[in-house]
């Protein structure tokens, strides 16, 4: 997010899943707050993966501070499905079906 390489709806999407996940560790009783995270969490997987195919540069554009920015969004993308799986199972602790 900081080299502007990706859109600001990058940095908003993931930004307020955080958001929304710092509400759902604060409020331990809410099913609502843990159900928001989760699927916000599924969505951004979506949009990310488009994101970074659209606006991945060519390699002639490519330097080492873009470089590293994209592989740390990659690496973000790749822990999304480990840190849903982690939610859905704070999702089932708290009584979701």
């Amino acid at each position: 997010c900081m080299n502007y390489m990706l859109p600001l709806s990058y940095a908003w999407g993931n930004f307020s899943v955080l958001a929304v996940g710092i509400w759902a560790t604060v409020q331990r009783d809410s099913l609502d707050a843990i159900t928001m995270f989760l699927t916000g969490l599924l969505l951004t997987v979506l949009t990310d993966i488009i994101h970074i195919c659209i606006f991945y540069p060519s390699h002639d554009f490519l330097s080492d501070a873009k470089r590293f920015s994209i592989g740390m969004a990659i690496f973000n993308l790749l822990l999304k499905p480990v840190s849903s799986y982690l939610v859905y199972r704070m999702y089932r602790e708290r009584g979701g079906e």
